[in-house]
């Protein structure tokens, strides 16, 4: 088994480290624009006085971080070439995320909200997977110029929406409604409640009779793009589906898998991170005449989080690679067991790195709080960590019914 990366994904690699060294560097340093990434950060990014909403600043930073990445060829490396990407591979996706997180923070790969000179545009793929000519026409390539922005309702405050083609109901963290042009909503559309079956996917305008943003949830790490919102007698055409009617949990789970291997690789190269900061600290610090490393209290956290980083990488690389290779669905608890681990990992990571650091660890001046912020909701969103454990129960179990099982060694 030949475990090297390979060849034209590392020279891929040094392309990209060229490209942020050329034009996303000089454009975080002028004007102030480091403000979004020093101790400044939450506040500058946070418009308070907007319901917490993203300061426009902000975002028009981020949207010239993309013209450039797009110009360049890189924003859309793992569309297909139909969208103007370069069919880039799960496994490359897996690299290149880990890659850039590894960086630490910065425009080239910002935490908050997942905004990337190599971006992940699950959405996209929905729609060329699954989308009509005309929806297609309608929102990809806007989608990528700043003209559409299509949100994503999924979680439910109280588990109920009951639908036919006339919604009704509530949707909780609705992410990125604020700027949103649709929301792709799930409703059910025929069935029982608790069924597979019925659950139906709408691209829904929001400026839909009936549609409401409630407000938007302050969250853990600021500013907040997850909306509150409710549906009210709204009426979509069936031109409006995504995918089959009845269908829509395929077109839910297609997102989470493409969006839970990349997590995973973003919070590997953040934990990594996290542990070489912490390394390079503990060498250089000097405590009561020698330096901190030399206690093994400080050694011994460090090795295991170390090690842990390197089996957690064996597995994403793995996992992202029979991706490449098999339907998702024949992989999902490998994806549930990528993601949940490299979460839980980041988390225990800058935990670590903040008490190695001490007291200025704590502080904002480093970047440990935030990654531990941001990544903490990974163990939620998404499917909770609950949820993956339970879905790798499933197929070790066989309790996932005529679903084949892929837990057996590869």
């Amino acid at each position: 088994m030949d475990f090297d990366i390979p060849a034209e994904i590392s020279a891929y690699l040094r392309e990209l480290d060229a490209f942020i060294e050329r034009e996303i560097r000089p454009l975080e340093r002028e004007n102030d624009n480091i403000r979004f990434f020093d101790h400044r950060r939450e506040h500058a990014r946070t418009d308070w006085d907007n319901d917490g909403q993203p300061r426009h600043e902000w975002e028009e930073l981020l949207a010239e971080m993309r013209r450039r990445a797009d110009k360049a060829g890189h924003l859309r490396f793992g569309l297909p070439k139909e969208l103007g990407g370069k069919d880039g591979s799960n496994l490359a996706m897996a690299i290149i995320r880990e890659h850039l997180a590894h960086k630490g923070l910065g425009l080239h790969n910002d935490l908050q909200n997942e905004s990337s000179i190599v971006g992940n545009f699950p959405v996209a793929l929905l729609l060329h997977r699954f989308g009509t000519k005309e929806q297609k026409e309608r929102y990809l390539e806007g989608m990528f110029t700043g003209k559409e922005r299509i949100a994503f309702g999924l979680t439910e405050p109280n588990h109920g929406s009951d639908a036919t083609f006339v919604i009704n109901g509530m949707k909780r963290f609705n992410t990125g409604m604020h700027t949103a042009t649709a929301d792709l909503v799930f409703a059910r559309t025929s069935g029982k409640p608790g069924d597979a079956r019925g659950i139906s996917a709408f691209l829904t305008p929001v400026k839909s009779p009936g549609f409401k943003v409630e407000h938007m949830w302050w969250t853990f790490n600021m500013p907040s793009d997850h909306a509150e919102v409710s549906l009210t007698d709204v009426k979509v055409p069936a031109s409006t589906m995504l995918g089959e009617e009845g269908r829509g949990l395929d077109v839910a789970q297609t997102f989470v898998h493409e969006n839970r291997i990349r997590q995973a690789a973003s919070s590997l190269g953040a934990a990594q991170y996290c542990i070489d900061m912490s390394v390079a600290y503990a060498k250089n610090r000097k405590v009561f005449g020698k330096a901190l490393a030399s206690n093994q209290a400080i050694q011994f956290p460090l090795a295991e989080l170390h090690t842990e980083a390197e089996m957690t990488r064996g597995l994403v690389r793995k996992t992202a690679w029979h991706l490449d290779r098999e339907h998702h669905m024949n992989v999902s608890e490998w994806v549930a067991m990528s993601n949940y681990r490299a979460n839980r990992l980041v988390c225990e990571a800058a935990d670590r790195a903040i008490q190695v650091h001490g007291g200025i660890g704590y502080s904002r001046h480093m970047p440990f709080e935030h990654i531990y912020r941001h990544h903490r909701r990974y163990r939620i969103t998404e499917g909770s960590e609950e949820i993956q454990i339970r879905r790798v129960a499933g197929a070790l179990f066989g309790f996932w019914g005529a679903q084949k099982a892929s837990t057996a060694p590869r």
